[in-house]
């Protein structure tokens, strides 16, 4: 059912593709959108990219994700959802398709620095 709303929207989205290192940039622009301007810091979390990310972009929210997965102990969850939570805009939650999430410092996800 997402797949099928993922392609009624493909016409008008704007599509990234190329793997992991352009996905990461690009997931990491959609993420200095959300909120505001942040300094580089790293974290460190296991994250990989498919050959082609989608995902619906809303004020603060990246949902219906697809192509990311992010690394917990040894098993690969895929990320369903990334949002910036009005009440606290210097963090940012991940949340997988077990349920599972993670919150982190939004500055760590800044571009550059």
């Amino acid at each position: 059912m997402a797949s099928q709303a993922i392609e009624s929207h493909r016409a008008g989205a704007e599509v990234v593709t190329g793997g992991d290192a352009i996905c990461r940039k690009k997931s990491i622009e959609l993420l200095e959108e959300l909120g505001p301007a942040r300094q580089s810091v790293k974290i460190k979390q296991t994250v990989s990219y498919a050959a082609e990310v989608t995902a619906f972009a809303e004020k603060g929210k990246l949902r219906q994700i697809t192509g990311v997965k992010t690394k917990e102990l040894m098993l690969w969850l895929s990320v369903v959802e990334v949002y910036v939570p009005e009440a606290s805009p210097e963090k940012v939650t991940f949340k997988t398709g077990t349920g599972l999430s993670d919150t982190f410092n939004a500055s760590a996800f800044a571009l550059g620095g």
